[in-house]
């Protein structure tokens, strides 16, 4: 075995041919839609270095080895410099020619363009949504294609089905009629809070029974978990959950019909010691054990 260091610089450093893998995964390095801290376009190169830490074995939570799974990864997606619209319309475009990707942002204006191209594919989908924020925001700061109305848009355009979905970290400032609309779609909210006094197992099970049967998608914004674990992002909120509280979710989730998945929001300008881009490569590498 390779020493870790000398491994290829791609997602744990795998090299298969994307027309043999039966999952992709791909960067986006777009941050357009940022509100507040740039430089989630750089996100991508640091959650493959720091993924390389991931190759050593199986997972110990259910003993799969995601690298035998048959994974391809095939690089950057393009976008259009300078242009929100543009940059969609060629996301989507590329995500469609992808069975199943797990995408690395980018920020999470990049989820819009990924649930566009699945849902065409899938119907609405039930959603997991790991994030500080509810992202349902009408605009952000008058950009309707922000990183705040992801969801908002998600669900006017029925790429999702709000009565399967669920938010799960949520603790950020928010509009009293953004909270109560999300609330009236259906979505089920779960606070920082409730994460810490209900514990893992039983967020893990509100999940599961909220998504139910049919296929889903798992969209982790990286500042769902505390800043002192995660602080490479653009928008940190205090009092989240911690990275061993997110892993003990997401290996119970593994009953559920996932389809496709991202992890969004990482800015490594602001991470400390590659915290941050490994708490994001080791929720993708959960995400592909479920899968194995």
């Amino acid at each position: 075995m390779k020493p870790t260091f000398a491994i290829p610089p791609t997602f744990l450093g795998t090299t298969l041919d994307a027309s043999a893998a039966r999952v992709c995964v791909a960067g986006v390095p777009f941050d357009l839609g940022a509100t507040n801290r740039a430089g989630a376009r750089a996100g991508p190169l640091a959650v493959r270095h720091a993924s390389r830490m991931l190759v050593d074995g199986d997972n110990p939570a259910n003993w799969r080895d995601p690298l035998t799974l048959g994974l391809a990864d095939v690089g950057d997606f393009a976008i259009a410099l300078g242009d929100i619209p543009g940059s969609l319309e060629l996301i989507e475009r590329q995500a469609a020619e992808v069975p199943h990707l797990a995408a690395i942002g980018g920020d999470h204006t990049i989820t819009l363009a990924l649930l566009r191209a699945l849902a065409k594919r899938t119907g609405p989908l039930g959603l997991v949504h790991f994030d500080a924020h509810v992202d349902t925001w009408p605009d952000s700061f008058g950009q309707p294609l922000g990183h705040g109305s992801v969801f908002y848009r998600a669900i006017l355009e029925g790429l999702v089905d709000p009565r399967r979905m669920i938010q799960i970290g949520i603790r950020s400032p928010v509009a009293r009629a953004v909270y109560d609309w999300t609330l009236a779609q259906g979505v089920r909210i779960v606070s920082a809070e409730e994460v810490h006094e209900s514990g893992p197992r039983a967020i893990a099970e509100l999940a599961c029974a909220a998504v139910g049967a049919g296929p889903a998608y798992l969209s982790f914004d990286i500042d769902a978990i505390d800043p002192g674990q995660a602080p490479g992002t653009g928008t940190p909120e205090i009092g989240g959950p911690f990275t061993w509280q997110v892993m003990a979710i997401l290996k119970r989730l593994g009953g559920l019909e996932f389809a496709g998945m991202d992890v969004v929001e990482v800015a490594p300008a602001y991470d400390v010691a590659e915290i941050t881009a490994l708490a994001a490569a080791s929720v993708v590498w959960q995400y592909l054990s479920l899968l194995s």
